[in-house]
């Protein structure tokens, strides 16, 4: 096993990628009508192949030059062609060869949700209108660009899916219903089951008030929990699918939603989020990786051992033990700790250790260096039959900001990065570039946004020089595939 695990540090987690011309299946719904850049609570069937974002709108010979590890031409909307919603800019590069193709992907969707069912009784207004968000979604593949690819063209639908329960609620002032009205089931339980007031049973005085106790609901934790159950039904979408559409792989996932005034931003992923507002920095987001979730990872590990397959301990330790060590005490510590402590080595701990390396380089059973995300279902150690996947959540956390609570200026903005933006460029270097930027262009000028994207995208690949891709500060620049969106929180017409 330690063999196989030691090849497996030194390779990345590989994937079949859809086949050419791979076809959806026969009884896929057809694409309904809508007015371009509005998308309806239902999608286009998804097929294989490599693609870029539809709304980049690329020519054949500009998705080749997207596809060109060795140029690699940065790509961004252009303005004789169709301008995104919110005047969002957008700019992506391809890898510097890590890949085949560009594996993450991008979507940018105005939504109408309609009402599953009628207005509520006695609700005021009748609410007749239906709801209407805002969504974005950056979606970093990896082991093939298959997962990235259907999130991208449904993780959308299904959180307009989860909302239709809630378009008269969420413009209701009155509290959320506990219980909305269905159909009751006649159960021979509930038949047979005696009356609380006829059984023999004495009641403690305030057993009443306690039964009806009710805990208050927001309508914000509405949305939040439709987005995290969106994230769920995409998840086991991609598994149901992946052998008939051919969906290789998995993805971190990056969306934001603006509904009703507020800023929902989910991460599930080592993708990222900030808010630059009057030169404050405001993270959205944080990211999911072995270190981050260790506790999570090596609590699940001593819950169900038989998930390590009998190669690996949940127990941390500094460094790798050697068998000459048996019987010593070493630092080491468990799902409970923070801290560190001395244990004494026995046999059990010699072997593969659940979460191994640092930084970037720390990987879950020697495998994959995220924790959160959506796909890989058929994720394995190298070599064996151990999977990974029961480690990995695909439920996002959840962060709001309410637009309404500020006075925004047009500089204000919300900046989503792939890891290949991070990688290489912290927050303040982000907020730097991006104010540099807009202060070049006036503020009602839409396309600045986009060249704030453009720009933070190509500074973060850098130059190619002989000794590869080179920053200004002559450090190694990015490799991975970078895509960005610049969001612009303020300014006339932003809030429609």
């Amino acid at each position: 096993m330690l063999g196989r695990v030691r090849t497996a540090v030194a390779q990345l987690v590989g994937g079949l990628g859809p086949a050419p011309g791979a076809q959806p299946p026969r009884d896929s719904p057809a694409p309904p009508p809508a007015a371009p850049g509005l998308s309806a609570c239902r999608g286009p069937p998804v097929g294989g192949g490599f693609s870029r974002p539809a709304f980049l709108q690329l020519t054949s010979e500009e998705l080749q030059r997207a596809d060109d590890h060795a140029g690699r031409a940065v790509q961004s909307p252009r303005e004789s062609r169709r301008r995104l919603p919110w005047s969002t800019g957008y700019a992506e590069v391809i890898n510097a060869g890590k890949s085949q193709h560009n594996e993450d992907q991008a979507c940018c969707e105005v939504v109408v949700v309609d009402r599953r069912c009628s207005p509520r009784p006695g609700s005021s207004q009748g609410f007749l209108k239906d709801l209407c968000f805002h969504y974005w979604g950056l979606f970093d593949g990896h082991a093939g660009s298959g997962a990235a690819v259907m999130a991208s063209k449904l993780l959308h639908l299904h959180i307009c899916d989860q909302l239709r329960d809630l378009v008269d609620i969420l413009q209701d002032s009155s509290p959320p219903p506990l219980c909305l009205p269905g159909i009751a089931l006649d159960l021979p339980a509930e038949r047979n089951r005696a009356p609380l007031a006829q059984a023999d049973v004495e009641l403690p005085s305030d057993a009443l008030p306690r039964f009806h106790l009710e805990k208050a609901v927001s309508h914000e934790s509405l949305v939040i929990g439709a987005i995290e159950n969106a994230f769920k039904r995409m998840d086991e979408q991609i598994e149901r699918e992946q052998m008939t559409r051919l969906v290789a792989g998995g993805c971190c996932a990056l969306a934001v939603v603006y509904l009703l005034g507020k800023v929902y931003v989910a991460n599930a992923g080592d993708s990222r989020a900030i808010i630059i507002r009057n030169g404050e920095i405001i993270p959205m987001s944080r990211e999911f990786t072995p270190e981050t979730e260790r506790q999570r990872l090596q609590f699940l590990g001593f819950l169900r051992p038989e998930l390590l397959g009998n190669e690996f301990t949940h127990l941390e330790f500094p460094r790798r033990i050697q068998h000459k060590e048996l019987g010593k005490k070493m630092l080491y510590r468990d799902q409970n700790m923070h801290g560190w402590a001395y244990k004494r080595i026995e046999e059990d701990d010699l072997k593969f250790p659940l979460i191994y390396g640092e930084g970037k380089k720390a990987r879950v059973m020697a495998t994959i260096g995220v924790t959160r995300g959506l796909g890989d279902h058929d994720l394995k150690v190298y070599n064996s039959n151990i999977h990974i996947k029961p480690f990995l959540s695909c439920v996002p956390e959840v962060r709001v900001y309410d637009l309404t609570q500020y006075e925004h200026c047009p500089d204000d903005v919300l900046v989503l990065g792939t890891d290949g933006l991070w990688d290489v460029t912290n927050d303040r270097e982000v907020a730097d570039v991006v104010t540099e930027v807009l202060m070049g262009y006036e503020p009602n000028d839409p396309c600045r946004y986009t060249m704030a994207a453009y720009e933070l995208v190509v500074r973060s690949r850098g130059v190619l020089k002989e000794r590869g891709w080179r920053l200004a500060n002559d450090k190694l620049g990015s490799g991975d595939d970078i895509s960005v969106f610049v969001i612009p929180l303020g300014g006339p017409g932003n809030y429609t």
